[in-house]
Formats: structure tokens, sequence, C-alpha cells
């Protein structure tokens, strides 16, 4: 049966606020420049009240990632939390018009909605210190078997796995979609994110993960290991496929014994890395569901992401189907 939805992500609903900063900035408030830091609610408040001038946008990894999917042309559905006030309706509604099905209940009066505070330094960086709010609320209550069964790949969020009720929340849905004979993909999104995690997300890519997204940090944290040759010999067969994106560098897939490697689609200039993760996964798993080349799925996810970091924010702002389609006509 023909999945009703491409790619179904389960991650953190959340509302970004970018502001420009300076690495001064950064290094007065003794912040982790390009990292991204989980903070408390009174953090958050006494870091915003320092910030320039923002712009709130809604996001989150996987969200982002999803709404780069509904922009290639693609069908979208979200998982997540979000609380029913201002900002849990502002995600909502942005989402949605993306295209994107979201019918997750919200939480009622607390945790508020979640809020990421990402100042963006001028070589591009991101540094990014997330409230997560109504986040943690998620568990496996919140997976819906029918939608997980509706899904050509169901995309789990790393940032996520912080949270008890959510390891479940990914156990459900992983034994849901492979039930329905689906596939599972996985990014972990951050390189203190699997040096807190690195047992557990090792347990879940060998049992449950079949398309695995890492940069080139984070797959050498999970193995530990000095090299990427040393962890690309580590990862191999551990999943179908195992994607390293190295930003300028381009990206490495491997599937099975054969190894694809694509250079990253050149710009102009770079203006905020914020999402370029993201929109790669975006384009990438879309290409997988629609049966592409793993080559050219890499080529999809390049385009997308040079796409997003040529501008402030997280998400694309002309039509990926259009613009994949015209850069992939002209080669």
């Amino acid at each position: 049966m023909t999945p009703q939805y491409h790619v179904l992500g389960i991650g953190n609903a959340i509302v970004d606020v970018l502001s420009h900063a300076e690495d001064a900035f950064i290094k007065e408030n003794g912040l982790d420049k390009g990292i991204m830091k989980l903070i408390e609610a009174d953090e958050a408040t006494a870091l915003y009240d320092k910030m320039g001038p923002g712009v709130e946008i809604s996001g989150g990894s996987a969200a982002n990632t999803i709404v780069g999917v509904a922009s290639l042309g693609g069908r979208g559905a979200f998982i997540g939390k979000v609380c029913d006030d201002q900002l849990g309706e502002v995600f909502r509604h942005d989402i949605r018009a993306a295209g994107v099905a979201f019918d997750s209940t919200p939480v009622k009066g607390q945790p508020p909605t979640a809020r990421c505070l990402i100042l963006v330094t001028p070589d591009a960086q991101r540094t990014m210190n997330t409230f997560l709010g109504a986040c943690v609320e998620l568990g496996p209550e919140d997976v819906d078997p029918e939608l997980v069964a509706n899904a050509e790949i169901t995309y789990l969020e790393g940032y996520l796995w912080d949270r008890p009720k959510a390891k479940e929340a990914f156990v459900k849905a992983a034994g849901l979609a492979h039930d329905a004979g689906r596939r599972v993909s996985l990014t972990l999104s951050d390189p203190f994110c699997v040096d807190r995690h690195r047992d557990s997300f090792r347990e879940l890519i060998d049992g449950h993960i079949d398309i695995l997204f890492a940069n080139e940090a984070e797959i050498l944290s999970l193995y530990q290991v000095d090299s990427l040759d040393q962890a690309l010999d580590a990862v191999r067969g551990e999943c179908g496929l195992a994607v390293v994106t190295r930003s300028g560098k381009g990206s490495i897939v491997l599937e099975g014994t054969q190894v694809f490697e694509v250079p990253a689609e050149p710009i102009a200039k770079v203006e905020d890395t914020t999402g370029a993760g993201d929109l790669y996964a975006a384009g990438f798993l879309h290409g997988v569901a629609e049966g592409k080349h793993p080559a050219e799925c890499a080529r999809r996810g390049a385009i997308a992401a040079a796409e997003v970091i040529s501008h402030f924010g997280a998400r694309p702002e002309v039509s990926l189907a259009d613009l994949v389609g015209q850069k992939l006509a002209a080669e």
C-alpha cells in the first residue's frame, strides 16, 4: 500500500529566536560557540534580555526537516509537544501553513512552549541555547500507530533522547514502523548529545535504525575513534544507510560495502548555518522515499542545505522542489 506520508518526524517543537551577535558576546556570557546547550527557564529569560533585536521563527530540528520535505513537494507529518500558549499557536500555525500535518495534543497551561535562543556570529556559526519547556512531556502515548504505519520513513530527532518518556516513544515508533514494513531514521543531532547517550544510541542504532545521519564530530564521538575512516568502518553494516555530513567538504553515504562521496553545493556567501543539517536530511529522505539512488539523495540534500545557509533562519525561503529540479536539470 502506498504510504500517505513520505516522512513523519518526531522531535522537539520549538520556536527559534534568532539574533546576530559578536564573538565577544559569546565569550562574555560563557557560551559554547557553535553548540546547542540546554538551559532552564531563568537562564532563558536572562539571556533573552541581553540579546539584540531578534526574529521569531518556528523551529526544532526534525520540524525543520519535515518543512523541508514539504517544500520539496513531499508529504510530511510531525509529532511534537507544544503548550496551549501564544508560542504554541505560532508553532502550530507555521508548520501547518508549510503543508505539514500536525495534530499533537497540546499541554494545558504549563510547561510553556519551548524556545531556542540562537546567536549567529559574523562567521555564520550559530550558538543555540534551548529551553525545552513542553517538549519534555512527549511520550509513547503521543505516538499514533496509524500515523507511523502511513509514513514511508519515521525520522527521530536525537535531541529528544534526553528524556526517558521520549526514549519510550522512539522505541515504540520504531517498532510500529518496522511492523508496517516501513523504515526508521535517526539524526544524532549534536556531539554533546552523543557524549551523554553514547551507549543507548548504539543500542538504538543496532536494533532499530535503517538510516543514520551524523556529522563528522558526532560519528567520531559515537565510536570513540580518532579518524573518520575508523568511524566509517565502525558504522558500516550497522544500518542500511549511514550518512556523514562534513559541512563544506560535502557528505559521505555508506550503503553496505558501497561508498558515495558527494560535494557540497557551492554558494556565494554563507549567512547562517542554522538548519543546514536539518535541510540536508530533508533532501536526502525525500529522495529515499521517492526511490532515488543514494548519491542523488545526497545531491538533493546538498542543494537544500545550501539554500538554507544562504539566508537568515532555518527554513527554506524558496520552493525546494523548483530549486532542486532546476539544479538537477542543468547537470
